[in-house]
């Protein structure tokens, strides 16, 4: 179920389109389980996800440290600063993530970056709608990603899932809207050991009618490959609208 949480922001605009650039398998497994992937925080490309921005790294250490200490008292600092920067970074094993694009337009960027080839989707929907399609039994969070410079900026640092919304501002073409769930974890599985959580991720429980407001088909995809996933939507009894993607259309000169 969607959860508020004060780490996540809402977008000014919650009809804001939100979009979802998958191959046709990804499509076909999301309307035959009506669950949404969630993958692990861990499994992203991106070194920086979960990570902490320099001066906050530093900055949670600085109120333990005074100019007296002795040696043991240290040794026992950077002790304990090592257990901390490995606990954060281990528990990106206990975080998982959906991510959208917010944009008013298709995207020709986001269809190149996601699909391998031209036989692929692009799901549309609205925040509101990814917010009110959320039923699974899981607190889900959900917000707008923000882009920070990770040597000048901080963050906020009495919350774990705060490093999970913010990026580098290299990154801000995304324009990301983030679904997060934590995975249950224990005080046992959160010490630093190998033990694996879950497989690459866990699947969200959504209602696909709601969510889904239309179906964009890739640009320069063959008409067959249209008829498909019409057909397969009508399989499912799915009534969302399928369309071609706007990349194909001819100027006018």
């Amino acid at each position: 179920m969607y959860t508020e949480h004060p780490e996540f922001e809402p977008p000014e605009n919650e009809e804001v389109k939100v979009w979802r650039y998958m191959d046709f398998t990804k499509f076909v497994s999301l309307i035959d389980t009506q669950r949404l992937y969630f993958a692990r925080a861990d499994k992203f490309v991106d070194p920086f996800e979960g990570s902490l921005p320099r001066k906050n790294a530093h900055a949670r250490f600085m109120p333990l440290a005074s100019p007296d200490m002795s040696l043991g008292e240290i040794n026992a600092l950077l002790d304990l600063k090592n257990q901390l920067r490995d606990i954060t970074r281990h528990y990106k094993k206990f975080v998982a993530i959906n991510c959208w694009h917010a944009n008013g337009h298709e995207s020709a960027a986001m269809w190149k970056l996601y699909l391998k080839s031209n036989e692929g989707i692009a799901i549309q929907s609205t925040y509101k709608r990814l917010r009110d399609s959320i039923i699974d039994d899981r607190q889900v969070y959900l917000g707008k990603v923000k882009y920070i410079d990770y040597e000048n900026d901080v963050i906020r640092s009495d919350n774990m899932l705060a490093p999970y919304m913010h990026k580098r501002k290299s990154f801000e073409h995304e324009r990301e809207i983030r679904a997060v769930v934590r995975i249950p974890w224990t005080t046992t599985d959160i010490k630093i050991t190998e033990q694996e959580p879950v497989d690459h991720g866990i699947q969200i429980r959504i209602n696909i009618e709601s969510l889904i407001e239309k179906i964009y088909i890739a640009p320069g995809t063959p008409k067959w490959f249209i008829d498909l996933v019409s057909a397969v939507i009508k399989r499912y009894s799915c009534t969302f609208k399928v369309v071609q993607s706007k990349l194909d259309e001819q100027p006018v000169f």
